[in-house]
């Protein structure tokens, strides 16, 4: 069971590194040398606080791999009118100190080894905490039947784009399916347009095959593919999801 948020103390991360992973978008590293480990699926809240004593904190999900180390990631994308990512990935310099707590959450976690195949599907940043699945899965060499099918707009919006050309590559690899919604380019072998029943039907793992399924993404984009799913004879048992708030910098999971 997840401790709860309340038992969970305050912490000093200092910013180890900053990646650039598309126009709008950056993971952080963070030095954490009270951090006690995590699961792949958990989220962290972090904590800004003003010269002028203004708090804000928002959660984000844990982009780095399941383990006991004192460096972890997230991946932050920009959302204009928010007041917390701007800040992050404009300002936020190596050496800086933030507070945050963590890791939070029990239920949007996944663990090796799978005895079930794995489906992950993602639209936008909600691919953050599945690449952390992803990553957890390569690190155990767990070679179980696992997919991730991941929506985004443009092919220069994909994150991690090159590391998962690596992972779909390697033994025992995961299907890597992509789908932009908007233009694609000449050569495009990928799917387009927005996940739909038809594409889970062809792209996706079979309800026979009783998959664990995640779902990581904007509200209406998880409840349109959670509906797909159950149209498809999944149980909703296996079906859990995390979906992004209003401002796109918190998030609620079920």
């Amino acid at each position: 069971m997840p401790e709860p948020r309340a038992g969970l103390p305050w912490l000093i991360a200092t910013v180890a590194e900053l990646r650039s992973e598309t126009a709008t978008a950056k993971t952080i590293a963070f030095d954490v040398s009270d951090w006690r480990g995590h699961l792949a699926g958990q989220h962290i809240d972090l904590r800004l606080t003003a010269e002028d004593g203004y708090v804000a904190q928002r959660s984000f999900s844990l982009a780095s791999p399941a383990g006991e180390g004192t460096t972890i990631e997230t991946t932050v994308q920009r959302v204009e009118e928010g007041e917390v990512s701007p800040f992050l990935i404009d300002e936020l310099r190596i050496g800086d100190e933030l507070e945050l707590r963590g890791p939070i959450g029990g239920y949007f976690t996944w663990s090796p080894p799978a005895a079930k195949p794995l489906m992950l599907i993602a639209g936008g940043s909600g691919v953050v905490p599945l690449m952390a699945m992803l990553r957890t899965r390569r690190n155990a060499r767990d070679e179980g039947p696992a997919l991730l099918l991941y929506s985004s707009r443009a092919l220069d919006q994909i994150l991690y784009r090159a590391e998962l050309d690596q992972l779909a590559a390697a033994a025992g690899a995961p299907v890597i399916v992509h789908t932009l919604t908007r233009a694609a380019p000449s050569g495009w072998t990928g799917e387009q347009g927005r996940i739909d029943r038809a594409m889970l039907a062809r792209r996706g793992i079979a309800a026979y095959q009783e998959p664990d399924i995640f779902v990581c993404g904007p509200t209406p984009f998880v409840e349109s593919v959670a509906d797909h799913l159950l149209s498809l004879g999944h149980a909703e048992a296996r079906i859990r999801t995390e979906r992004f708030g209003p401002t796109g910098e918190t998030h609620e999971r079920r």
